[in-house]
């Protein structure tokens, strides 16, 4: 098949709008995951179980259900009890809920990592929880994760395209929707190149963050 540069001229503004909607994604989508999953790994180490065990159990409800099935559920359902939200915030949300899980496991891993003195010196010096969390365990845990929180953000881009079920049109979306009205295959293999392109240089960029926190 010959390849049609007319085509991919002509799907360029759209493609750029899509690189718009993914990007907005990925940034909040990845704040929300990052913060919200800090709060999912803190809750979970509470000795009040009425706080510990209901996070646990929705953590790992939404760790053990389809993205995808999240996202209509928060688009066709969560409406009928409360305000609509656009496609495009129902799609952050949903991304955000969704790897918040998943964040969550990389913070406790590192709380779990840092050495038990520390919690011992925090404690002989009487330091407040607050001040104990802030500035002696969360620095210390934080570091150890950075690379593994890095890695879940290149798979939020990669799941990314799944908003555009719901109207949130991304990269892949817009393609979708070109090459479905004008029947050619360019568009699609562009945002291929264009995935490839972002994701690629990110995991070596994580690599090279990793070997660094690592010394």
């Amino acid at each position: 098949m010959k390849w049609d540069w007319s085509v991919v001229d002509e799907f360029m503004p759209r493609f750029w709008d899509g690189v718009v909607v993914t990007l907005q994604a990925l940034a909040i989508g990845s704040l929300i995951a990052f913060t919200l999953g800090l709060v999912w790994a803190i809750a979970q180490r509470s000795t009040l179980k009425w706080v510990s065990w209901p996070v646990t159990a929705v953590t790992e409800f939404i760790r053990n259900t389809p993205l995808l099935v999240q996202l209509f559920f928060l688009f066709y359902v969560v409406p009928e009890w409360g305000p609509s939200m656009s496609p495009l915030t129902t799609g952050i949300v949903g991304l955000g809920l969704h790897y918040s899980t998943y964040t969550a496991e990389v913070y406790r891993a590192g709380i779990n990592g840092v050495p038990i003195g520390q919690w011992e010196a925090a404690t002989a010096l009487s330091l407040p929880k607050s001040r104990t969390w802030g500035a002696v365990i969360l620095p210390q845990a934080i570091r150890r994760v950075v690379p593994a929180l890095g890695n879940y953000v290149v798979a939020m881009l990669k799941d990314s395209p799944m908003i555009a079920v719901i109207g949130a049109f991304e990269m892949l979306g817009e393609a979708q929707a070109y090459s479905n009205e004008t029947f050619t295959t360019e568009a699609l293999t562009v945002v291929g190149v264009a995935f490839i392109v972002i994701a690629y240089p990110a995991s070596l960029l994580l690599r090279a963050l990793e070997r660094r926190l690592v010394q």
